[in-house]
């Protein structure tokens, strides 16, 4: 069962795959994943590396890519990734050398003493059987990359080298300690530098007065492993530059969310605008998503009528297949996770989203004591909450609030993506609700905003106060809003997501399982710094309806670059590698 669907999911993918192809495609990719096995391996283990290097001489050939050296091992890797991503360009370069190279041997064997040697006849049949399979496995491998990366790895290619030979030239210099150095110029050693950066055997002889330890020529090598891997990605990255919402998008999207916008509850986060947008044959539903690592990632559920679901799933994962990308959706709930299950994503429960009725909310009774108290405590001090829509609030009061809002902000990042708009009084957001909490002199010490959840229910967005503070404002502001939420017609509004909260809560019960318990022991140990149990016991007292919401994927072994795409959507992680200003979520704020 499981091995007919993976079969019909391959042939949704790719209409032209069939069975052959794809047993084609894995092979070539099996082959590119042993040869950087063996080459990685030969290059920790000496006298593995001495005896292929061996095999690789005179009159004796090893199969394509097969040779002993970390360098030829990252570069062998780096093309099994990228033909397991069905990256076009990786299949275009693997075909050229390889044919070249099977040329080569097909021509060198008509001469008998190359022909005499049986490794030879077995390097040939395997490097013709990685041809073949390329060629037959052709039509899996259909992922574009970005339209810049000729041009890209080619100014990487020419400014790194010129960089890194450079920087070989200088470390000549300093650790030059023949005898004889002042017969070697600046250019001496910028040639020699050169020569070894590009691997080139350089003739010592050549260059008198040149005389460098051993490690330098290590460090040197280091340095052109870096310059091709960079080259590398520069040539395989996947289309990055996506369109973003325009002004069309969104009045359509918020057309659909006037209409099916009760649905979910992460709805209005559709609008974020570095958020690209899919939509259906019928304009009746859309998935909004950003490309973030190579990962096409989409929040909540798709925009729209369930039953035009199908038309905007489908086309998003076609763009994603198209350009290489990893589609994942975060936050899903269960209706769009078995919908999406059907087009071959799984699922990952990640938690629970805290939902409260307010028809049944109560301050009343023995379970709700502790928060009454608090609750009383701070009325007691003097504090007092206002309730607001946006587009009631004054504009100078307005600019006000979000002068605040950026002082109190934890670090200079917005966070947030599929649970947080990423703004703060925009003039087309003037249903969302803001709550304004003042002491006893009047002055302002928190905020919460909220965004619509359909006609009657409001989504938490944005939690701002002053450190100074006194302690439990979030919540008696989160007690005032249910208490009054019938003075701005809401009936249920949603508030913080805790991840794991089952694990928490059945963990911590009679009978629970030694896995279950050394999971929660492992989820309480990281909540020191990423508060992952205080957010749960946080919801939990408003005893709200829990909702699980889920993390969609295609094949589990994506699951790290999907959580480190997530990390840097929710703005927990930086681009690596990139100076800030340089970030295109920098960039496009500027805009």
């Amino acid at each position: 069962m499981g091995v007919e669907r993976s079969e019909r999911s391959a042939d949704t993918k790719n209409p032209r795959s069939t069975r052959t192809s794809r047993r084609a495609a894995a092979a070539a990719v099996w082959y590119l994943r042993a040869v950087a096995f063996v080459n990685f391996l030969s290059a920790v283990w000496v006298s593995l590396g001495q005896d292929l290097r061996r095999h690789n001489t005179e009159n004796y050939f090893t199969p394509y890519l097969l040779t002993a050296g970390f360098a030829s091992g990252v570069f062998t890797m780096f093309l099994a990734i990228t033909m397991r991503r069905r990256k076009r360009a990786a299949w275009i370069l693997n075909t050229v050398l390889s044919g070249l190279f099977l040329l080569l041997f097909a021509v060198a064997m008509l001469f008998p003493e190359i022909r005499q040697y049986a490794q030879n006849w077995i390097s040939l049949v395997l490097t013709a059987g990685f041809v073949a399979a390329l060629v037959v496995g052709r039509r899996e491998f259909y992922a574009k990359g970005d339209r810049s990366n000729p041009k890209l790895a080619a100014a990487v290619a020419v400014g790194g080298l010129l960089v890194t030979s450079l920087l070989a030239a200088l470390l000549v210099t300093v650790t030059n300690h023949a005898h004889d150095e002042q017969r070697s110029t600046f250019l001496d050693r910028w040639r020699y530098g050169t020569m070894r950066l590009v691997s080139l055997a350089a003739d010592d002889s050549r260059f008198p007065g040149i005389s460098t330890p051993g490690w330098v020529n290590v460090t040197i090598n280091v340095l052109s492993t870096l310059l091709l891997i960079a080259v590398l990605y520069a040539a395989f990255r996947s289309r990055r530059a996506v369109d973003p919402l325009t002004e069309d998008d969104e009045e359509r999207l918020r057309a659909l969310l006037a209409k099916h916008g009760e649905r979910d509850s992460l709805g209005y986060f559709a609008l974020r605008r570095e958020k690209s947008v899919v939509w259906s044959p019928t304009g009746k539903a859309a998935v909004a998503y950003r490309v973030v690592s190579g990962v096409s990632l989409a929040s909540g559920d798709p925009i729209g009528d369930p039953e035009a679901w199908p038309g905007a799933i489908e086309p998003w994962l076609a763009e994603a297949r198209e350009h290489g990308w990893t589609p994942a959706v975060m936050g899903a709930s269960e209706e769009a996770g078995t919908i999406y299950a059907r087009h071959g994503l799984d699922a990952l429960e990640l938690g629970d989203e805290a939902v409260v009725e307010v028809a049944e909310f109560t301050l009343e009774g023995r379970a709700m004591r502790t928060v009454r108290q608090a609750y009383n405590r701070v009325k007691r001090a003097g504090y007092e909450v206002r309730v607001r829509r946006h587009a009631d609030i004054p504009e100078d009061e307005l600019a006000h609030l979000l002068r605040r809002a950026d002082d109190w902000r934890d670090g200079a990042t917005e966070r947030g993506f599929s649970m947080a708009l990423g703004r703060l009084g925009d003039p087309a957001d003037g249903q969302c609700v803001m709550l304004e909490c003042t002491d006893g002199e009047g002055e302002l010490k928190a905020l919460l905003s909220f965004v619509p959840w359909g006609p009657n229910g409001l989504s938490l967005d944005l939690m701002r106060r002053d450190r100074d503070s006194d302690n439990g404002l979030m919540e008696f502001m989160v007690i005032e809003l249910l208490q009054r939420a019938a003075e701005i017609h809401i009936t249920q509004v949603s508030l913080n997501f805790a991840m794991f909260r089952s694990v928490f809560e059945r963990g911590s019960r009679l009978g629970a399982g030694p896995v279950l318990r050394l999971w929660r022991s492992l989820l309480s140990f990281f909540s020191r710094w990423w508060q992952i149990e205080s957010l749960y016991r946080a919801n939990a007292k408003y005893r709200p309806i829990w909702e699980p919401r889920f993390l969609l994927f295609e094949k589990s072994g994506d699951l790290p670059r999907i959580g480190i795409a997530a990390a840097r959507a929710e703005g927990f992680l930086e681009a690596p590698g990139l100076p800030k200003w340089l970030h295109r979520s920098h960039l496009e704020s500027r805009r």
